[in-house]
């Protein structure tokens, strides 16, 4: 920490400084430097002009505590945010993302008021005049740009205060391990290797294949819907009608015969053949474009329409996206009737569910 106190520039007509003088202090050199930069510095005064002094050892605690917290929540947000359970269906999962969110608040919140205190409280106030000017710089002012940094270093006092220094590299290393784990884990861990992005609640378990019921859990036969109307549909698992399985709600459509026709040929088309159950046919109601449930049918019409953006899509045509920001089909969820005559998802979806993804193949 300098102790120059009040500092003002050498007058105008004063003879350049040798530089190689080796009685010249960092400061000498930096104040001639200014001078020769045409800086005129009005007002120069360390904070605490007696070094080691009471107050400043409490300021140096003071922002070291600071330092030290965004390092420990630093390591908090890691911790969770590697071994934390996320899933939905783990116990503690309604503790990931507020964990996540707010041990990285304070990290940043420490290194932030750590940084704003250390400048307001240990660095040096000055007031500098600089005349503006043009042209190259010599090697001379290129030699008092480098002492300067260095001089900068100094009044830091990082040298001189190595709990600090220590202290905000405790803080400033672990935020940096924490802007990296999400690339470096993305890397790391394939996030497609329990489909999590492919499976929703119409996926096969272990007692076979899926019955489509109502909210009520009731299971649905062919007869339960008329010709032309339409159902919403949820899994027959535990849970399957709650947020749980946010992703799987379905329309179960029943279409008239010419319309059935037309659906069927447009399911060959596109590869889905054997998707529809008789003149039935079942898309998901997350929208593609934002998520929205698109549940408003005209059954005159064949278009199903997301009230959120008014996208939309052709039911006969395989539920093509024909107007609005849509721009990929909804999901066909492959139908059947079990012995028991209730309808029964043949399959999962064999598309991805909601919004486009960038990692959607």
């Amino acid at each position: 920490m300098s102790t120059h106190g009040d500092t003002q520039a050498p007058a105008a007509g004063q003879k350049p400084v040798d530089l190689d003088d080796p009685g010249l202090t960092r400061f000498d050199i930096v104040r001639e430097g200014a001078r020769r930069d045409d800086i005129e510095i009005v007002h120069y005064e360390p904070p605490f002009p007696v070094p080691g002094t009471k107050a400043e050892r409490r300021v140096v605690r003071a922002i070291t505590l600071l330092f030290l917290i965004a390092g420990l929540a630093s390591l908090v947000f890691l911790v969770a945010y590697i071994w934390w359970p996320w899933e939905y269906d783990k116990g503690s999962y309604g503790f990931y993302t507020p964990i996540l969110g707010v041990s990285l608040g304070i990290a940043l919140l420490g290194i932030g008021f750590g940084i704003l205190a250390w400048g307001k409280k240990l660095l040096p106030r000055e007031v500098s005049i600089q005349d503006r000017h043009e042209g190259a710089s010599p090697d001379e002012d290129r030699k008092i740009t480098g002492q300067t940094m260095m001089y900068m270093a100094d009044e830091m006092g990082i040298k001189r205060r190595p709990v600090l220094g220590l202290a905000a590299a405790a803080g400033l290393a672990p935020i940096g391990l924490v802007l990296a784990a999400p690339l470096v884990g993305g890397m790391i861990k394939q996030p497609h290797k329990d489909n999590q992005y492919f499976r929703t609640g119409w996926a096969p378990n272990d007692k076979g294949k899926i019955k489509l019921t109502r909210e009520d859990a009731t299971p649905i036969r062919p007869a339960d819907v008329s010709v032309g109307g339409q159902m919403t549909v949820f899994p027959g698992i535990p849970g399957g009608h709650s947020n749980e399985h946010a992703d799987s709600p379905v329309l179960l459509i029943h279409l008239r015969e010419a319309d059935a026709l037309a659906a069927k040929a447009a399911n060959e088309r596109a590869g889905n053949a054997n998707y529809m159950y008789g003149n039935f046919i079942a898309y998901s109601k997350i929208c593609t474009h934002a998520g929205c449930p698109a549940s408003l049918y005209e059954q005159q019409t064949n278009r199903l329409l997301c009230p959120c953006h008014q996208s939309q899509f052709s039911i006969i045509d395989n539920a093509q996206p024909i107007f609005g920001p849509a721009s990929r089909r909804l999901p066909q969820l492959p139908l059947e009737v079990d012995e028991s005559g209730f309808f029964v998802a043949r399959s999962d979806f064999t598309e991805t569910v909601g919004p486009d993804f960038w990692e959607r193949p």
